[in-house]
């Protein structure tokens, strides 16, 4: 069976920062403020999140150009990213199945 391997991510593994990853890689791009309300948390709890994220190139992060409304931020996956998260996945469905009786 082929697809990622199993690595465990700390920076992944925090709870919002497992959920940003796992919402992002449903799509191509969120906005800021749709991520703050999928996670229930301030604008600065999410900007700390994807600070760390964004620093180990797991996502990127850019400003819509507006001449009159505010403007607004998008937030994507990198392909390390994705990379990351697929790993992390697999390494949590490694655990679980170890610790599931079986049959």
């Amino acid at each position: 069976m082929s697809g990622p391997e199993p690595v465990f991510d700390e920076v992944v593994h925090a709870p919002y920062r497992l959920r940003i990853c796992v919402l992002l890689a449903a799509t191509d791009t969120a906005e800021f403020s749709l991520l703050r309300e999928e996670l229930q948390v301030s604008d600065s709890v999410l900007s700390k999140h994807l600070k760390v994220l964004r620093e180990a190139k797991y996502l990127t992060m850019g400003k819509e150009p507006a001449e009159r409304a505010p403007r607004r931020t998008y937030v994507s996956l990198t392909t390390r990213g994705r990379k990351a998260l697929d790993g992390h996945l697999a390494e949590l469905r490694r655990l679980a199945a170890l610790a599931a009786p079986e049959d």
